[in-house]
C-alpha cells in the first residue's frame, strides 16, 4: 500500500514521501499516531501540487542567488582594524564585520552566516572570502583588511 508520509519515520522514511508499507502496519501503526495518510485521490494530487509549488520555489530562490552572486563576483570590501605589532591586527576581523562593510559600502545585505571562513582574520591585506548564497550559487568576495 502507497502512503504519504506527514513526519519522519524511522526506517521508512523522511517527511513528505510516497513509501510502499503493509495495510497492517498502516492501519495499526501509522494511521492511528497521524504519521502517514493513503496515496489515493485528493491526497496525491495534493501532494504533487505541493512538490510543484516547492520546486518552482526552490528554483526561484536559485535564479535570485545566482544573479546576487554575478553581482558580487567583483566587489572589493575594504574593513578596517586596529593595527598591533607588523602587520597583525589587535583584535581580528569576523563574518559579521565583513558583513556589516559590505551592507555599508554596497547597500547589499548579506547573512553572516552564508560567510564562509575557516577562521576570524587576523593580519592586513587581501583576502578572498567565499560566500555562499545558494547550494548552487557560490562568489568569492576581496576583502581588503587596512589599519585604522
Amino acid at each position: 500500500m502507497k502512503v504519504i508520509l506527514t513526519q519522519d519515520v524511522k526506517s521508512i522514511g523522511r517527511r513528505e514521501e510516497i513509501v510502499n508499507v503493509s495495510e497492517g502496519y498502516f492501519r495499526n501503526f501509522l494511521a492511528p499516531r497521524q504519521l502517514a495518510v493513503a496515496a489515493v485521490g485528493s491526497a496525491l494530487t495534493e501532494w504533487e501540487k505541493r512538490r510543484k509549488n516547492e520546486a518552482a520555489h526552490e528554483e526561484k530562490l536559485r535564479t535570485e542567488a545566482k544573479a546576487l552572486a554575478a553581482k558580487l563576483s567583483g566587489i572589493k570590501v575594504t574593513v578596517k582594524g586596529k593595527v598591533g605589532v607588523g602587520s597583525k591586527l589587535y583584535g581580528s576581523i569576523t563574518a559579521a564585520d565583513i558583513a556589516a562593510n559590505l551592507e555599508k559600502q554596497t547597500g547589499i545585505k548579506i547573512d553572516k552566516r552564508k560567510i564562509e571562513m575557516d577562521e576570524p582574520i587576523k593580519t592586513l591585506g587581501s583576502h578572498e572570502i567565499p560566500i555562499k548564497l545558494h547550494r548552487d550559487a557560490t562568489t568569492r568576495v576581496n576583502v581588503e583588511v587596512v589599519g585604522e
